[in-house]
């Protein structure tokens, strides 16, 4: 193997890495943070109740990562893995930062636990869509 290829191997498997820490810790802070999260975005007449769906929202990301693995392997094939870990990385990003964007339950109602959930959905397809590129 020249030093060429060596060089670049390093460069793929430390571009992986940091998508993969990037995007686990996005997954750490909701998690982290599920207490907090469930007195902003989920109504605070049951705490209880508000715990158990920040709970569930976090583990809806967990349940559509196969689906993202398959979206984004094939988009992979057709288009490049390139293009398709850079889409997956633009994409968790985009979704955590409007995960903080989003007004509390107070302000919006109904729609601050919809928006969640739909952003914590499109993330879970962002870091099952990072393996199967």
């Amino acid at each position: 193997m020249s030093k060429k290829s060596t060089r670049a191997i390093w460069k793929v498997i430390s571009a992986s890495s940091m998508g993969t820490m990037i995007e686990w810790y996005d997954f750490y802070i909701f998690g982290s943070l599920a207490v907090v999260i469930s007195t902003k975005f989920f109504p605070s007449e049951n705490p209880a109740a508000a715990f158990l769906s920040t709970l569930a929202t976090f583990a809806a990301g967990f349940v559509v990562r196969p689906f993202g693995a398959l979206f984004f392997g094939r988009l992979g094939d057709l288009i490049g893995r390139k293009y398709t870990f850079m889409v997956t990385l633009l994409l968790m990003g985009g979704a955590t930062f409007l995960i903080g964007c989003i007004p509390s339950y107070e302000t919006i109602g109904f729609f601050a636990p919809l928006l969640v959930l739909i952003l914590r959905l499109l993330q879970g397809l962002a870091l099952g869509g990072e393996y199967g590129v």
